[in-house]
């Protein structure tokens, strides 16, 4: 009977399989309600009462699951800044890539992240403010390190001849740009194909930082504006009719 009810991690057969995939599902639902809210209503505007409702469960049974908006908000935060995080820096880091083929990578996984996850990156955006303490300072935090991940690769690209000298900080604050507004543009029921997009967008950012013949030392500022307006040009034509 104790082995029953109190056996090992892992041993409690399919009666406590079952039950660890419900827990883990209604988890997930109170997750994405509260994710919703928060972006329909603001967090300081969204009750854990009013989560409580859109699972359809009571106040007490949520306790259950989750004890406070600040750990629903800060598992956000982990899942769409410290995730990327790691991510990039593991991108950065790899040696069997050069800077170009490293910052497609990061381009193509930044851009992917925001088409997929598009509503919690804006809830993230517009409750900056909102942010209590602690998950405040971890989006900070996972914020610098993508910036750092990526202005590295830059640095070392520029030192290569790979890319044209630039501001690396400068030039990594505009491709973050450039993916971070695709969760303002993009939807799934679009035209576009989200890996069009993330192709696209990579090779936009790789031929706007390359160096080479005629985009070295001597690259002049006529030559940048110019090259960004080849840029924009072929973006406006991946987003028109």
């Amino acid at each position: 009977m104790n082995n029953q009810q109190g056996g090992a991690p892992g041993s409690e057969g399919p009666q406590g399989a079952r039950v660890r995939a419900r827990r883990g599902l209604i988890e997930q639902e109170i997750y994405d309600q509260a994710t919703r809210l928060f972006a329909q209503r603001g967090f300081s505007g969204t009750s854990f009462q009013d989560i409580a409702d859109a699972v359809g469960l009571t106040r007490p049974a949520l306790y259950h699951y989750v004890h406070s908006k600040d750990e629903l908000l800060a598992k956000l935060v982990e899942e769409v800044t410290e995730h990327a995080a790691a991510e990039l820096s593991a991108i950065a880091g790899r040696e069997d890539l050069a800077p170009a083929e490293k910052l497609r990578e990061i381009v193509l996984l930044a851009v992917r992240r925001q088409g997929e996850h598009a509503e919690r990156f804006r809830l993230l955006l517009r409750s900056e403010a909102d942010l209590p303490a602690g998950a405040a300072a971890a989006y900070d935090a996972g914020r610098r390190s993508v910036l750092r991940s990526l202005t590295t690769v830059i640095e070392h690209g520029v030192a290569s001849g790979d890319f044209r000298p630039v501001n690396p900080a400068v030039a990594a604050l505009g491709v973050l740009g450039m993916a971070n507004w695709v969760a303002w543009w993009y939807r799934p029921d679009s035209r576009f194909e989200l890996g069009e997009v993330c192709e696209e967008l990579a090779a936009l950012a790789v031929a706007g930082l390359a160096g080479g013949e005629g985009r070295g030392a001597a690259f002049t500022p006529l030559d940048m504006v110019r090259g960004i307006r080849g840029d924009l040009d072929r973006l406006e034509r991946l987003l028109g009719e």
